[in-house]
């Protein structure tokens, strides 16, 4: 059998970490089979879907990784199909018209609840109903009125359900336009879904959607029904535990795959295990692995994943993440070895590229702000001496590199009787505005000899003017 599996988002709402998840691992078990990963788009609701929230889904799929081999399909360019399929089962018997208003159907669930029943349709038009002037019927579903549907869940176990508690639903509203539920089904079938991954809280849905399958002879696909993620609190997860668009963590920083790290964990474990690459998840991912228990959402487990991964990537990796953090800064460069070199500088310092790119304005920017804190403290009459002829050693060093420009700091330090650092903290603050940098040898490598010594002159101006 080739594994075929889903990821079908609802276009009402952003994209976040839950459905992220749900893709991630759809995605994975389609890649450890060897199988096929299908990209659909459930729009049907055409009040509630937007194209911003389409726009996300994509946008935020290309940037984790998560490659469809098929798709995106549109369910909303879809309805001829699902008219198609709606008209074979009236004609075979297995759905039927129900004439039944809005307002006689409220009274039947007010009068059950009254008797503390469970609301329900009863089947009232089940049998056949002449066509009720003024009311446009919508289709149901002529669900088994007995038996035991068993859903054997890859996450839960066997979970039954009896037919007589299930209603017959919707399949098409007044208007004509399709269901949730039906599209669904249509679409795995058509797209001989092999497996479905999807969240917990749509169980309830799977009986029904099984029973349609049957009606329609199909056979239905094997499920899971991952447990839903929550808030560090315990409570449901939302907007303030970090159920924001998944674009949101590539403005901040996030790395793609290290996102991809940490929610794989959540709710499924490779022994002791933390850090994955991706070609590692692939391979021991299963989702019969999964814990049925609900997985609290930690954002500082995050960051540390984050710079886990940014301390084992390749400094090259990380070059298109700083220049897209510093494009948003108004600052950029194209030069790899700067922007390579200020990885390998920054990342120990840094839990995100939004920090990295941050921390290392001093790199890219034509001009500095200087920190009137270390200014007060580093810039001042007594230093200028100092600077004034660290600033000549240095603009006539013939090897600007660290290990050179820490030769000749070295010597200064050694002339003027006192430690590296009483030379080190006031060039320091001259050059990148901060108390707080990278190694100062390497620091002045990077920001290279024309500007450190541009900074330098202002500096010594700024320590002669106090």
């Amino acid at each position: 059998m080739t594994v075929v599996t889903r990821f079908a988002p609802s276009p009402t709402g952003l994209l976040h970490v839950g459905g992220v998840r749900t893709a991630l691992f759809s995605w994975l078990y389609a890649r450890r089979f060897g199988g096929k990963f299908i990209l659909r788009i459930e729009d049907t609701d055409r009040d509630r879907s937007t194209d911003e929230a389409v726009r996300v889904i994509l946008d935020g799929m290309q940037w984790l990784g998560l490659d469809a081999d098929a798709g995106p399909y549109f369910q909303s360019q879809r309805f001829d199909r699902y008219r198609e399929v709606l008209n074979q089962m009236l004609a075979a018997g297995s759905a039927y018209r129900c004439y039944c208003t809005k307002q006689e159907l409220e009274e039947l669930r007010a009068q059950q609840l009254a008797r503390k029943e469970k609301p329900r349709y009863p089947g009232i038009c089940r049998d056949g109903m002449a066509p009720r002037a003024g009311v446009e019927p919508v289709v149901r579903f002529k669900n088994p009125l007995d038996g035991v549907v068993v859903v054997d869940d890859l996450v839960h176990g066997p979970v039954s359900f009896e037919n007589r508690e299930l209603d017959d639903l919707i399949m098409a509203r007044s208007d004509g336009t399709p269901t949730y539920n039906f599209c669904v089904v249509v679409d795995d079938m058509d797209m001989a879904i092999s497996h479905v991954i999807r969240g917990d809280d749509h169980l309830n849905n799977t009986p029904r959607q099984m029973n349609m399958l049957h009606a329609l002879q199909a056979v239905p696909p094997a499920y899971a029904h991952v447990p839903m993620i929550l808030g560090a609190d315990g409570a449901k997860l939302s907007k303030r535990h970090g159920a924001v668009s998944v674009l949101q963590y590539q403005e901040e920083g996030y790395l793609p795959w290290a996102l991809l790290n940490y929610l794989v964990r959540l709710g499924w474990a490779h022994g002791d295990q933390e850090v994955f690459s991706r070609e590692e998840m692939i391979a021991a991912f299963d989702i019969r692995d999964v814990n049925k228990a609900a997985s609290a959402f930690n954002p500082e487990k995050l960051l540390w994943l984050n710079q886990q991964h940014m301390m084992r990537a390749p400094p090259a990796h990380l070059v298109p993440h700083l220049r897209a953090q510093l494009q948003r800064m108004g600052l950029d460069s194209d030069d790899e070895r700067l922007l390579e070199g200020v990885v390998l500088a920054q990342r120990e310092r840094s839990k995100t590229m939004q920090e990295m790119a941050q921390n290392s304005r001093y790199f890219f920017a034509a001009d500095i702000e200087i920190d009137a804190k270390a200014a007060k403290k580093f810039l001042t009459i007594a230093e200028a001496p100092a600077l004034e002829e660290l600033r000549r050693r240095l603009q006539i060093l013939t090897d600007w590199s660290a290990p050179a420009i820490h030769a000749s700091l070295n010597e200064l330090a050694a002339a003027l009787g006192v430690g590296l650092g009483k030379v080190a903290q006031p060039l320091r603050v001259a050059v990148t505005g901060s108390a707080i940098s990278p190694p100062i040898d390497l620091t002045l490598a990077l920001v290279g000899r024309e500007r450190t010594l541009a900074r330098l002159d202002g500096a010594i101006g700024r320590c002669r003017t106090v």
